[in-house]
């Protein structure tokens, strides 16, 4: 039978009687943020935070992840559960009384708060074993901002039961657009796929008064530059969208000399596996034939990144319904339209249905438009959605347990 909607109503007053143990999680860790595949002192802290929960414990043999699983007192299907750990290479600039003192990292995109929420959730859980359907699996990821963490995880058997597989996948993103403690998802295409772009503009380089004795690759790199926003606009559907980006622009070592080669680099992202491949193609074919008009010459290299996050329509329906019987209807809305960042979590739901959704945590007295977000240097969450975030987990892994072993995405009952 479906969880009633008062089986959550202690969960969320429990987990903000909590809130002062999960903030401190957070702001040990955001104090000393750890980047990339490597998080030794973030794996010791989560280690030390779920220990006495009566968990079984085990981290990564290439990478520092930790993986926690629950089992609960009544048969149920295995529920996955997951937060990133790691940090941005970047200056921080907030002005926190806990700000990053490791010079060149910081925890610009919240994975700090992420990490915390699912201990928090944990400790939720463990005191809730015997209402517990199932088994719970706490999924603690290195390397999201670059390197695919979530996909090293899955090799090394994060997504491996001894009593079958996972059912259900769930996970939260705080951001800064939404107003503190409001949850905001939608079935379907949720995050973009990302992939990147190297173009190589080779010409004849030559002295800066003689152009004419030269093949100055500069302009026809900026042509390219410019073509590609028209190739986007003229031959992609606006209904299934793309965004191609050149965040560089590189030629030359000096004023008076026309260097032999421009190089572009930036990403391009969509939604859909038809318009990643129209971009590719529409990239290719507007370098080599921009250049080639020149008379110079373009080498493309295009490195696939991460896949997009598409929320199953089901499993999104079941965190709709938790979050809203533990947070009331008006506290969760539809996510309008998708985000075009990038997110690793696509590859365990390429395995498992499930669903990421954001969790608002704007500041009191900023409006979410003014304020600084994900990857900024001056981002600042707002600590209290942390309680909500670690309840919205709790409630999830809860009201999964109610399904069978293995449902079919289509039967997940709605409450």
């Amino acid at each position: 039978m479906p969880v009633p909607p008062e089986a959550f109503q202690g969960l969320l007053a429990e987990a903000r009687a909590a809130l002062p143990g999960i903030v401190a999680l957070r702001r040990s860790i955001h104090r000393l943020p750890e980047t990339g595949t490597h998080l030794p002192r973030t794996q010791q802290a989560v280690l030390e935070a779920l220990d006495g929960l009566g968990l079984d414990l085990s981290t990564g043999s290439h990478l520092s992840s930790v993986t926690a699983r629950l089992q609960g007192a009544r048969p149920g299907p295995t529920v996955l559960l997951r937060a990133d750990m790691d940090a941005l290479p970047m200056a921080e600039e907030t002005g926190l009384d806990f700000a990053s003192t490791v010079p060149g990292a910081m925890h610009a995109c919240g994975h700090d708060t992420h990490t915390a929420m699912l201990v928090g959730a944990a400790r939720l859980l463990a005191a809730r074993r015997a209402l517990l359907a199932g088994r719970v699996v706490f999924m603690f990821q290195p390397a999201e901002e670059s390197g695919g963490g979530a996909r090293h995880m899955i090799d090394e058997g994060v997504l491996e039961s001894a009593d079958g597989d996972v059912a259900a996948a769930f996970a939260l993103h705080v951001t800064t657009r939404f107003e503190s403690g409001t949850l905001h998802l939608r079935p379907g295409p949720t995050f973009a796929a990302s992939d990147g772009l190297h173009v190589t503009v080779r010409g004849r380089g030559g002295h800066a008064s003689t152009p004419h004795r030269a093949l100055d690759p500069v302009p026809v790199a900026c042509e390219i530059v410019q073509a590609l926003q028209s190739m986007v606009t003229r031959t992609v559907d606006v209904f299934d969208p793309a965004v191609v980006t050149v965040a560089s622009l590189h030629a030359g070592t000096t004023s008076n000399v026309i260097p032999e080669t421009a190089e572009i680099r930036g990403t391009f992202r969509t939604l859909t596996p038809a318009t990643r491949q129209l971009v590719r193609d529409g990239i290719t074919r507007v370098a080599h034939h921009v250049a080639a008009a020149h008379g110079a010459h373009a080498e493309v290299t295009l490195t696939e990144g991460y896949p997009p996050v598409v929320n199953d329509p089901a499993r999104t329906a079941a965190l709709h319904d938790a979050a809203a019987a533990l947070l009331g209807p008006g506290r969760v809305h539809h996510l309008a339209e998708p985000f075009m960042g990038a997110e690793d979590f696509s590859y365990v739901l390429q395995r498992v249905p499930g669903a990421m959704a954001f969790l608002g945590a704007c500041p009191p007295g900023v409006p979410p438009a003014q304020a600084p977000d994900c990857h900024s240097n001056r981002v600042v969450f707002e600590e209290d959605a942390l309680a909500v975030g670690a309840a919205v987990h709790a409630a999830a892994a809860l009201r999964a347990g109610t399904l069978p072993d293995h449902a079919d995405p289509g039967e997940v009952p709605r409450t």
